[in-house]
């Protein structure tokens, strides 16, 4: 599109139209399309044109999405943390790091995790001790992270740890990308009470990091680990369309399956995490309580909830359209999320009776409202706890007074770790 002609959803519109029936071609290898499609910024719309985007503002992105629906060709790789990362590199990164991630994390070539949680300091995410010390001009990662998914398969992590234990705790943190497969990165498996294991502790003993592949400078740590949580909370109103394969034999639709079955499995449980609130008005008439006063008015409420919430994330989207930078509306979606996710446990239960904790043959959906029970508490959880996410929209949307701390004010190395009282 030449700068002379007007910006507008039916010029975009039809110029990805052009654009995919001459290029389109479903018997090409994945990898193969997505280079294809990276080259021509179609993929990634909304990013800067020199780093495989087109420039346009981000309410043209549907528009470009609906397009490729219609047509159902395949569009970047996006399965698990790979958006984060390029948000986050995007955002902070060199040229360097722009140059040797951005198409492969567009390709699908490479996956990551995110190393920000540790064993004693999950929420307070700033009290991490993982330590990065720089030896020979090389940096030498010492650690243990936890609650990492895909850390078994990922080649590439975002990783937050701590330079400088003389100054207050928010201020000490670095941001690295560490290499995943050295020897010297240990991954663990953790078996979850759903009976799935997509998280994984991650050991760090001696590992390296070159200091090109350190993420601005020392002590941005915060500043950086803030826009990559932000993104995530933004994303945290459930699994995208993006996550579905389709059925169709042609080359590229086969590889896209084997993909998402490889990255997809860690996330499999995520739906039931959100509560099923699309399963509820079909069990309440299969299970014969569609017209009980008391189950219709939980229904109600659990709907009305569910519909705020959406709201919710769709003005966070509009946000975007506008430019906005990233804000606490993240927070305010991640806590509605939580509440339609335990609401709609209990209307599960309401409706299932005691059968809803059966699994094997004879339970309720094959197991399904079983894994909602025991996978609803995780949403409340992941990404920042309620808690967390209270104490954001408290101070940074309604204006209210920090609450108060007695270890951001003084040395890292002298605040008291895993300690009680």
């Amino acid at each position: 599109m030449t700068e002379n002609i007007e910006l507008t959803e039916a010029n975009v519109r039809a110029d990805v139209q052009a654009w995919l029936a001459a290029n389109w071609d479903a018997d090409l290898g994945l990898v193969e399309w997505r280079n294809i499609l990276a080259d021509s910024g179609w993929g990634m719309p909304a990013w800067p044109t020199e780093w495989f985007g087109k420039g346009y503002p981000s309410g043209f992105v549907s528009v470009v999405e609906e397009e490729f629906q219609r047509v159902g060709a395949i569009g970047v790789a996006r399965a698990g943390i790979r958006m984060l990362a390029a948000a986050t590199i995007l955002e902070h990164g060199t040229q360097m790091h722009k140059e040797k991630f951005l198409r492969r994390i567009l390709t699908g070539e490479d996956t990551w995790c995110q190393l920000f949680s540790e064993p004693g300091s999950g929420s307070d995410l700033a009290g991490a001790t993982t330590r990065a010390d720089l030896k020979d001009g090389t940096w030498i990662i010492n650690g243990q992270k936890v609650w990492t998914t895909s850390a078994h398969h990922a080649q590439w992590a975002l990783l937050l740890a701590r330079t400088d234990w003389d100054v207050p705790k928010h201020k000490g943190l670095s941001y690295f990308i560490l290499d995943m497969t050295q020897d010297a990165v240990e991954v663990q498996p953790l078996r979850q009470m759903n009976g799935h294991a997509s998280f994984n502790q991650v050991f760090m003993t001696d590992a390296e990091i070159a200091p090109e592949f350190q993420v601005e400078g020392l002590g941005d740590g915060w500043k950086i680990a803030t826009t990559t949580l932000m993104h995530e909370r933004r994303g945290a109103d459930g699994l995208r369309s993006w996550a579905m394969g389709t059925d169709r034999p042609e080359r590229a639709y086969r590889e896209e399956r084997e993909e998402l079955a490889h990255s997809m499995a860690p996330y499999k449980w995520y739906p039931q995490r959100m509560g099923r609130v699309d399963l509820v008005i079909e069990r309440a008439k299969a299970m014969g309580k569609y017209d009980d006063p008391v189950v219709r008015q939980e229904i109600a409420k659990l709907l009305t909830l569910a519909k705020s919430a959406e709201w919710t994330a769709r003005r966070a989207r509009a946000a975007q359209v506008l430019g906005r930078n990233q804000g606490p509306e993240g927070s305010i979606g991640k806590l509605a999320a939580s509440h339609v996710a335990r609401l709609g446990n209990q209307v599960h239960t309401l409706i299932s009776g005691a059968g809803a904790m059966l699994t094997g043959d004879d339970s309720a959906l094959d197991g399904v409202i079983a894994e909602i029970l025991v996978s609803t508490p995780a949403i409340s959880i992941a990404g920042g706890t309620d808690e967390i996410q209270r104490n954001i929209i408290s101070e940074r949307v309604l204006g209210m007074p920090k609450e108060p701390r007695n270890d951001t004010d003084r040395p890292f190395r002298d605040v008291p770790r895993n300690t009680i009282g």
